[in-house]
C-alpha cells in the first residue's frame, strides 16, 4: 500500500529512480530525473523531493556520490504499488510450452522448468521437486521376484511411472499380489500417497469382516511400496544458473556469494525458504532480508507456486541481485509457474 506521506509526484520520481538505476546500475542524479522523468520539474525541486525520500528511507546517497540508489523499503514499495509489467514475448511463451512436455515425469519437468528460468532471468533458478506422498496414485502393480522381494510399479498423477523393488514380511503367491493391488487400486486410485497409509489404518478398525485378510496384505505392502526412498530425498530441489549472480552487482563479494553457493549445494536452507511459500496461492517477492536469511541480504527472491488442480505441489523460483529487472522477472516466474502446472494436469 502507497503510503500517505508520498505525494503523487513523489511517487513518480521514485518509480522514474527504480526504473533507472535497475537499467544502468548507478546512483542517480537529479538533473538524470529531470530529463527521464516526464513530470515538468525543476532540478531543485527533485533535489527536495529526494531529501524527502531519503529522509523516509526509500533510497539513500552510496558514499561521497550525489546520486541515490533505492534501499530496499524502495523497492518494496517500487514493486508492491509503482511497477509496470512488461508483456511476456510469444516465442518465450512457446518455448517454455514446447519445453514442458506433458508426456514427462515431474523430476524431469522440474529439470527443464529450472533451466529455463535460469536461461530467461540470466540468474538463479530453483525449482522444488514434488514430493513422493503429495503424488497422486493413478494405479499400483505388485510384481512377485523372489523370496520376500517384490517389484512395484506406480502409475502416479497423469502419466509418470515409478519401479520400486521392496521386502515385504512374507513370502506372496502372485494371486496373492494381483488381489492387494486390485484392493488398493479400487479402494484408493485419485488418492495421495502421503494418504493411503492412514486410510487403510482407518479401514482396518473400521471394518473387521472378510476385508481383513486383504487388508493386512495393503498393511504389509503399501508403506514400503509408496514410501520416498533417499534418491528422490536428495532431488527435492532443482537449481540452475548460480554462476550468473557472477556477474552481478553483488558479484565482487566473494564471501557473500561462497555462503549463497553453499546454500544452494546443501539445499537445506534454500528448502526451508521455498517451504515457506509452498502455502501460497501467489507470487512472492522477498528483498534482501525479508526472506529472513542472512544469505540472501543482498539478494531478492520471487517465487510462485505450482500444482495439480487440487493442491501446491511444489514452488519454483528466482534469486538474484536487488537490483533485477522486476517488471520482467515477476511475470517470468507467475507465467512459468502456470505453464509448469498446465503440463502436470495436462492428460497424456
Amino acid at each position: 500500500m502507497i503510503q500517505k506521506e508520498l505525494s503523487k509526484r513523489a511517487q513518480n520520481l521514485l518509480k522514474s529512480l527504480v526504473e533507472i538505476y535497475i537499467q544502468k546500475g548507478k546512483p542517480v542524479g537529479s538533473k538524470t530525473l529531470a530529463r527521464e522523468c516526464s513530470l515538468s520539474l525543476s532540478s531543485a525541486t527533485i533535489r527536495s523531493i529526494m531529501a524527502d525520500l531519503e529522509e523516509l528511507g526509500y533510497v539513500m546517497s552510496p558514499h561521497t556520490s550525489a546520486g541515490r540508489v533505492p534501499t530496499a523499503l524502495g523497492y518494496r514499495l517500487f514493486v508492491d504499488s509503482l511497477i509496470t509489467m512488461s508483456p511476456i514475448n510469444d516465442s518465450v511463451m512457446a518455448q517454455i510450452k514446447s519445453t514442458l512436455n506433458p508426456d514427462q515425469n515431474s523430476k524431469l519437468l522440474a529439470e527443464n522448468t529450472s533451466y529455463l528460468l535460469s536461461s530467461f532471468t540470466q540468474m538463479a533458478s530453483l525449482v522444488m521437486v514434488p514430493h513422493c506422498e503429495q503424488q497422486v496414485l493413478r494405479q499400483v502393480e505388485f510384481l512377485t521376484l523372489d523370496g520376500s522381494r517384490v517389484l512395484v510399479i506406480l502409475v502416479l498423477n497423469a502419466r509418470e511411472v515409478q519401479n520400486r523393488i521392496i521386502t515385504v514380511g512374507r513370502e506372496y503367491s502372485e494371486s496373492e499380489l494381483k488381489e492387494a493391488a486390485n484392493y488398493v487400486n479400487a479402494h484408493y486410485a485419485g488418492v495421495e500417497l502421503g494418504l493411503i497409509c492412514a486410510k487403510i489404518k482407518e479401514g482396518m478398525r473400521e471394518d473387521k469382516t472378510q476385508l481383513d485378510r486383504l487388508m493386512s496384505m495393503a498393511i504389509d505392502l503399501v508403506p514400503k511400496a509408496f514410501e520416498s526412498g533417499s534418491e528422490e530425498q536428495e532431488a527435492d530441489c532443482v537449481v540452475s544458473g548460480a554462476s550468473h549472480l557472477i556477474d552481478t552487482d553483488i558479484g565482487d563479494d566473494a564471501g557473500r556469494l561462497k555462503e549463497l553457493f553453499a546454500a544452494f549445494t546443501q539445499k537445506q536452507e534454500i528448502l526451508s525458504i521455498m517451504s515457506a511459500c509452498h502455502d501460497a496461492r501467489d507470487i512472492q517477492i522477498f528483498i534482501g532480508e525479508e526472506a529472513g536469511t542472512d544469505i540472501l541480504e543482498d539478494f531478492s527472491l520471487i517465487s510462485a507456486p505450482y500444482g495439480d488442480r487440487d493442491s501446491v505441489l511444489g514452488v519454483l523460483a528466482v534469486i538474484g541481485p536487488t537490483r533485477m529487472p522486476y517488471q520482467k522477472v515477476i511475470p517470468t516466474v507467475d507465467i512459468t509457474a502456470k505453464l509448469l502446472s498446465a503440463a502436470l494436469n495436462r492428460e497424456g
